[in-house]
């Protein structure tokens, strides 16, 4: 039993820091609060009402 949970342990810190960064890669991530809507010219507006500062576009 102990083995299991320590293996769930581990695998929580091996999955954590890779969901982390993914999060760093997206338009409005973090304290932005997600994306919300694209504007008319192709930029992310976040949950929070900000523009995002991403090269990326949308449609």
């Amino acid at each position: 039993m102990k083995s299991i949970v320590s293996l769930l342990f581990a695998a929580v810190f091996v999955v954590t820091p890779i969901s982390q960064a993914q999060a760093k890669n997206t338009p409005c991530s973090g304290k932005m609060g997600g994306v919300s809507h694209c504007s008319k010219d192709g930029k992310f507006v976040c949950n929070n009402g900000k523009i995002s500062q991403s090269k990326k576009t949308c449609r």
